[in-house]
């Protein structure tokens, strides 16, 4: 097992396996969805992989931006936040952690729509990709074993009787003048299980059940195939799947619905040289970050209302260079930009910019010029070497409207539950249970940053 942390520390691969690993991950790279929400223009414009940099000369590897898992000719690569970065030997506990929070943020994820069906994750799961795969194949087969999705479709079919509407054009050229008068071509709606839905579902069990070295899932996934054994074997893209809506009626579908885009948006398994024990599971940390401070703003803190992404304002005349703040808070009526960072700020009391990059101050007065905002906020995460939560504050005179002051304020928010890397720890029933502390100094510390106590 590789243990490689974000831009951070390196690892030898097998010489023999060192081109082929690489081949592998230009083909997911050319071949992912484009319209995930978490790959930006520039990554769609650049046909060479980004996830891990290959050094030729040595044979090692060094990850990147994404976090996740790759499985090649035997080798598991696990990829892991450079937060959690220490000069030390990771052990299968310290990784199984280290998943654990990465599962908690993307529990408050908001447009990757991470499946909030949490409770039996304390399996003792060491791989990222087992556990997702044992979730979704938990909960589906649960589902369909008391409710199967069935929706009406337009059915064209011979009978011998009359069901809705004869299509007597049909009828007359290929029945009637064939003497097959006692069949009737009919037209009609059908409560259908073979439907788009299910075939998705089959199609991501099947791809699954060819992954997955987990006994337990195996099973799971062996019962959905058995459930759907009436539906088509036909392939669904992430698109389609993003794009289906339920009634009231099925809303405990919505779940199965975002695993299966889940998988398909950031898995990739096919048949690479007759072997289906390749895959990978990726997704760029920084993108995550950002998507679970939105997110747990948006569902733990009643008094902001928080948008995402907000593109409405451009810095130039001709509308150029848009600008797009990771958060444009309402607060108590009062707007507020807030920006996450997910870089590892080091606390140095002689450091006069502390720990603020320039062209980060750089941005921010651009956010508060064209949003008319006199308070900016950055948020970063801590680290597992620093346990403090930090606070910094910069003042900008801004002298072309009238000395107007702009206050920009950095924090380093509570991420980390540090009791969980202890050995005596024991893991409580839900995944939420696990991260009950954390969330509640996470929130307090946004409240703080907010003025909101």
């Amino acid at each position: 097992m590789i243990n490689l942390f974000e831009y951070q520390n390196k690892a030898e691969f097998p010489e023999d396996h060192f081109d082929g690993l690489e081949v592998f991950l230009d083909d997911i790279w050319a071949k992912r969805e484009k319209s995930n929400y978490y790959f930006n223009e520039e990554d769609n414009r650049v046909e060479q992989q980004r996830f891990i940099q290959f050094l030729h000369k040595t044979n090692t590897l060094k990850s990147n931006k994404y976090v996740g898992v790759i499985h090649f000719e035997g080798k598991t690569i696990n990829l892991l936040p450079k937060i959690f970065y220490q000069d030390k030997e990771v052990t299968a506990h310290d990784v199984k952690v280290m998943n654990k929070h990465v599962l908690w943020w993307l529990s408050y994820c908001r447009k990757l729509k991470f499946p909030n069906y949490l409770s039996g994750l304390n399996s003792e799961k060491a791989d990222f990709f087992e556990i997702l795969v044992y979730l979704f194949s938990k909960y589906t087969r649960a589902l369909l074993n008391t409710a199967i999705y069935q929706k009406y479709s337009d059915v064209r079919e011979e009978l011998s009787f009359v069901k809705g509407r004869i299509d007597f054009d049909s009828y007359i050229a290929q029945n009637l003048s064939r003497g097959r008068h006692h069949k009737i071509c009919c037209e009609f709606d059908a409560f259908e299980m073979d439907n788009e839905f299910n075939r998705c579902i089959k199609f991501v069990s099947k791809m699954l059940i060819s992954i997955t070295k987990d006994n337990q899932s195996r099973r799971f996934l062996s019962d959905i195939l058995f459930i759907l054994d009436e539906v088509k074997d036909v392939p669904v893209s992430a698109d389609r799947m993003k794009r289906m809506t339920f009634n009231p009626m099925f809303s405990d579908f919505e779940t199965i619905r975002d695993y299966c885009v889940l998988f398909l948006d950031n898995s990739v398994s096919f048949n690479y040289k007759n072997d289906l024990k390749l895959f990978a599971f990726l997704l760029p940390m920084e993108y995550v970050f950002e998507d679970f401070i939105f997110g747990f703003i948006d569902k733990e803190i009643d008094a902001v209302k928080a948008k995402a992404q907000v593109g409405a304002k451009h810095l130039d005349v001709e509308k150029n260079f848009r600008l797009k703040p990771d958060l444009l808070l309402d607060v108590n009526g009062k707007r507020t930009i807030a920006d996450t960072k997910y870089k590892i700020v080091y606390s140095d009391e002689n450091d006069a910019k502390k720990g603020i990059a320039q062209t980060d101050l750089y941005q921010m007065l651009a956010y508060a010029v064209r949003y008319d905002v006199e308070e900016i906020v950055l948020y970063y995460p801590n680290t597992i070497s620093n346990y403090e939560e930090n606070v910094t504050e910069i003042k900008i005179i801004d002298e072309l409207a009238e000395d107007k002051t702009v206050d920009i304020r950095s924090y380093q928010l509570p991420i980390i539950n540090y009791a969980l890397f202890k050995k005596e720890y024991k893991s409580q029933s839900t995944l939420q249970q696990d991260f009950d502390i954390v969330n509640g100094l996470l929130k307090s510390a946004i409240k703080r940053s907010l003025n909101l106590v």
